[in-house]
C-alpha cells in the first residue's frame, strides 16, 4: 500500500509523542479473558457500548460457564442478549464461536493467538462465522496488544484531519494505509490515543479545546485559525 501523503516515520512519531504529552500513555489492554472479549466484541456489533455492556452483564449473570452458553437453549440466549440488538444473529454467532474455540483447544480459551502472527490470528478469527476483519482486528489489538489498527469513527476522522490518509479514503483503505505507515512498536499506543483524542477533543462537529490543538489538524488550520465556516468543513 503506497503512502499517499508521503508521511514520514518521524512525523508519525512526532504525532504520537504529542498525543502522549497530552493524554499520557495509552491504556493497557482489556484484563478480561480472551473468550470474554471475543463474546463481548460480537455483542458490540451494530450497537452502542451501553447496550453491549448491558447484554454482556445479563449473559454473565444468567450463565456460570461458557459451556452452558454454547450448549444452552438458543431462544433463551437470544432473549438474554436481546438488548444488544440482532439477538438471533448474535446468539448464533456466539454459540458457534464458542464451539469452534472449544474444539480447537479442548477448552474455552483463545490465548493461543498470542503465539500467532497478526496474519495467522486474523485468519483464524475471520474463519469464525460473523467475525469480519474489523472484529478480528479489535480483538487482536484491544486484548492481545498486537500491532494492528482497527479503524473506528474516531480513528477515521482524526487520520483524515491529520492528513495521514486521503480525504475520501474509506475505513478499509484507511486501515491499510495506517497499518503500512505506523511502525509496529507504536501501533497499539498510537491507535488507542487517536481514539482518546477523538473522544475527548477532536469531535466530529468541532474541537473541545481550540487553543491547544495540533497544528497538523486540518480542522484547526482551516476553521480555528483560518476562520472557515465549520458547516463548510468536510
Amino acid at each position: 500500500m503506497p503512502n499517499p501523503k508521503n508521511v514520514s516515520e518521524d512525523e508519525i512519531r512526532e504525532i504520537y509523542q504529542g498525543l502522549k504529552d497530552r493524554y499520557g500513555e495509552a491504556p493497557e489492554p482489556s484484563s478480561m479473558s480472551g473468550v470474554d472479549y471475543l463474546v463481548e466484541t460480537i455483542l458490540s456489533q451494530n450497537t452502542n457500548d451501553i447496550n453491549r455492556d448491558k447484554a454482556f452483564k445479563q449473559l454473565k449473570e444468567k450463565y456460570d460457564s461458557w459451556e452452558k452458553v454454547e450448549k444452552g437453549d438458543y431462544e433463551e440466549l437470544v432473549d438474554t442478549i436481546r438488548v444488544a440488538g440482532l439477538g438471533p444473529t448474535k446468539a448464533e454467532r456466539i454459540q458457534e464461536a464458542l464451539r469452534i474455540t472449544r474444539e480447537r483447544e479442548d477448552e474455552y480459551s483463545i490465548e493461543f493467538l498470542n503465539d500467532m502472527s497478526v496474519e495467522e490470528g486474523k485468519k483464524w478469527l475471520t474463519d469464525i462465522p460473523g467475525i469480519g476483519p474489523k472484529t478480528a482486528a479489535v480483538i487482536l489489538c484491544f486484548h492481545f496488544k498486537k500491532p494492528v489498527i482497527p479503524v473506528d469513527t474516531h480513528v477515521h476522522r482524526i487520520s483524515k484531519r491529520f492528513e495521514l490518509v486521503p480525504e475520501k479514503a474509506s475505513r478499509t483503505k484507511s486501515h491499510d494505509i495506517l497499518e503500512e505507515i505506523v511502525p509496529d512498536e507504536i501501533k497499539y499506543g498510537f491507535h488507542r490515543l487517536l481514539i482518546t483524542h477523538g473522544r475527548e477533543t477532536c469531535k466530529s462537529k468541532g474541537h473541545v479545546d481550540n487553543e491547544n490543538c495540533f497544528e497538523r489538524c486540518k480542522y484547526y488550520r482551516e476553521v480555528v485559525i483560518g476562520g472557515k465556516d465549520p458547516k463548510e468543513f468536510v
